[in-house]
C-alpha cells in the first residue's frame, strides 16, 4: 500500500466523526426550531419551508433527517422529554417537601410548555391528541413514583381519592394560579402546597 493511500484511509474517520458531527448539529437546529415553534408559535400553520429556514437548512435537509414535520415534532418532544423525566424522577420518594421543590423547579422552567401541552387535549389532529395525553400520563407517573409511600397502604377508592388529589394539588395549572394568576412568591406556594399535601396525607381513609 503506497503512503498515499495510507494517508487516505488515515483521514477516513476523521470524515465520518466530522459528517457525523455535523449531522448533529443540522438536526439539533431544526429540533431547536421545531420546539420553538410548537410552543411560542402556531404549529399546524407553520410550513417546511419555514421551519427548515428558521434553522438555516433546506426544506429537502429536513426532509432527508426526520422525514416529515411530524417526524420532526416527535424527535423534538422525545429528547425534551429525556430532558424533563431526568428532571423529576430526581425527585427524593416519599418526601413532600422534596417533591414539593422538584416541582416547582419544573414549573419554573417547563411550566407555560406544561400548559401548552395540555391545551393539546383532544386537539386538531391525532398527533397532538396524543401527546397531550402522554404528557398527562408522564404527571400520573410521577405522582405514583414520587408519593408511593403515601399511598402503598391504600386500596380501591382511598387511594384513587389520593391520589387523584394529589394529582390535582400538583398539577400544573394549580402552580400557574398560586405562582401567575395570584402573584404569590415561589416561598409562599411552596409553603401552601406542602400544607394542603401533609393535610390531605394526615386524613383517615
Amino acid at each position: 500500500m503506497s503512503v498515499g493511500m495510507v494517508a487516505a484511509v488515515d483521514r477516513r474517520p476523521y470524515k465520518q466523526v466530522a459528517r457525523a458531527q455535523a449531522r448533529e448539529r443540522t438536526q439539533q437546529a431544526l429540533i431547536e426550531a421545531a420546539t420553538a415553534e410548537f410552543f411560542e408559535g402556531d404549529w399546524m400553520s407553520v410550513s417546511l419551508d419555514s421551519l427548515a429556514a428558521k434553522a438555516g437548512v433546506t426544506k429537502q435537509t429536513l426532509l432527508r433527517n426526520f422525514g416529515s414535520k411530524e417526524g420532526l415534532l416527535i424527535q423534538a418532544l422525545v429528547r425534551l422529554g429525556g430532558q424533563a423525566r431526568d428532571q423529576r424522577w430526581d425527585a427524593p420518594v416519599g418526601d413532600i417537601a422534596g417533591a414539593v421543590d422538584n416541582l416547582l423547579d419544573h414549573y419554573a422552567e417547563w411550566g407555560k410548555r406544561s400548559l401548552r401541552l395540555g391545551s393539546w387535549q383532544g386537539g386538531p389532529t391525532t398527533l397532538l391528541s396524543l401527546i397531550s395525553q402522554a404528557a398527562r400520563r408522564f404527571h400520573y407517573d410521577w405522582i405514583e413514583y414520587v408519593f408511593e409511600p403515601q399511598l402503598a397502604g391504600l386500596r380501591g377508592k382511598a387511594r384513587a381519592h389520593r391520589r387523584a388529589a394529589l394529582i390535582a394539588l400538583c398539577d400544573v395549572q394549580t402552580w400557574w394560579i398560586f405562582s401567575h394568576d395570584l402573584e404569590l412568591p415561589r416561598a409562599e406556594v411552596r409553603a401552601i402546597l406542602i400544607d394542603l399535601i401533609e393535610r390531605l396525607i394526615a386524613q383517615q381513609p
